[in-house]
């Protein structure tokens, strides 16, 4: 993070300003990706004008960098018309898309709008690998042609990949696909619960020995021997400090304009439709709560990594309690230091505990609307 960034946000977490927004355009999807967290069923989107009418609300509260994500925003037809309103609204405007849809006169047209930087998920070099997560034949080839596309416009291209198992062994491969095409690329090591609670795709992750090998690698953390020793005793500051900035200097709006912490974190705040932007973010009771949460006030105060786990709470809400430890965030911290937490050896003790034996008790049939429940039912 550059000095001029670290300031804003230091500057807006003192003056209670959501300095950076994330908006959902749509889940609706031209790929099907096999780790995404996402319902891409449309259950009615915002219109162009309650999203124009948030974007002048989010200016108002002062946002300064709006990320537009998805779903794919370039399946919106109206999206260029809510970029141009962005533009006009001064917001520094990032995007992130698989690019399949652009072309050269959509690279043309994003430099035109000066976008900030262009994001654009690439999971392999291997078309095979990388088609067969995206579920769409021929996905890398025209991820990789819009990347050009971008490239010749001079336009800053962001490649970003999330390690699992389908991809495990290409990273190095992604890395230097990005170097040839002259960008930027970040990998995203954990495979995260579906928004709806879902957790059945966190079998995608990759496991213990691939985290070890990305946390030892100088080409992915920089210096590698930092994460090589114990972790130190947290200190009193760090038993005050703030997990992350979701809900103190950003949040997320979702395409049906609930307005959450973090994508990462579906506590619902509010809806825009219903609420003022800037209303939901000064008197939210449930931005209140998180806003409440320091490393003393959690289950993981003890722990010896709480000084450097990078605990998410929006995970760790999802397994249950926003103050509770995010298994996730235990899994690369024991990858980096080689040493458990206690949150993972008690998982460790659970699971080698002997099953009990469940008595299943048979009931009535069930009929009626009872039945197409049951068997929609996981």
């Amino acid at each position: 993070m550059s000095a001029l960034l670290q300031e804003m946000g230091d500057r807006a977490l003192a003056l209670g300003v959501p300095l950076s927004v994330q908006v959902d355009l749509t889940y609706r999807c031209n790929e099907q990706c096999i780790h995404c967290y996402l319902d891409h069923t449309d259950h009615g989107e915002m219109t162009t004008a309650e999203i124009k009418r948030l974007l002048a609300e989010m200016a108002e509260a002062g946002v300064f960098i709006l990320t537009f994500s998805g779903g794919e925003i370039f399946l919106r037809r109206d999206f260029f018309d809510i970029l141009e309103y962005a533009r006009e609204l001064t917001f520094c405007v990032k995007l992130k898309t698989n690019a399949v849809l652009i072309r050269e006169a959509q690279a043309a047209r994003l430099r035109d709008l000066a976008v900030q930087s262009i994001q654009v998920s690439i999971y392999s070099h291997r078309p095979e690998v990388h088609d067969a997560i995206t579920k769409v034949p021929g996905s890398l080839r025209r991820s990789i042609n819009a990347i050009r596309f971008l490239k010749s416009q001079n336009l800053k291209v962001i490649i970003a990949n999330v390690l699992m198992t389908a991809n495990m062994e290409d990273i190095h491969g992604v890395r230097a696909l990005a170097d040839e095409l002259g960008v930027e690329c970040s990998l995203d090591p954990t495979v995260t619960p579906m928004m709806d609670g879902d957790r059945s795709i966190l079998n995608l992750n990759a496991g213990d020995s691939a985290l070890r090998q990305i946390f030892r690698d100088e080409a992915f953390i920089g210096n590698a021997e930092e994460f090589c020793a114990p972790p130190p005793t947290p200190s009193e500051d760090s038993m005050d400090s703030l997990p992350c900035s979701a809900g103190h200097t950003s949040c997320y709006v979702s395409p049906y304009g609930e307005l959450y912490p973090c994508v990462q974190f579906p506590l619902s705040c509010g809806n825009v439709r219903q609420q003022s932007f800037l209303d939901i973010w000064r008197n939210s009771q449930q931005l209140k709560e998180v806003r409440s949460i320091r490393l003393r006030d959690t289950s993981c105060s003890k722990c010896a990594h709480g000084a450097t786990c990078t605990r998410c709470p929006g995970l760790a809400f999802l397994e249950g309690n926003m103050r509770g430890p995010s298994t996730a965030d235990c899994e690369k911290s024991y990858a980096r230091t080689g040493i458990p937490s206690a949150n993972l050896l008690a998982k460790k003790e659970t699971n080698a505990a002997p099953r009990r034996l469940v008595q299943i008790q048979l009931v009535p049939p069930i009929t009626g609307s009872r039945l197409s429940n049951l068997a929609a039912a996981p």
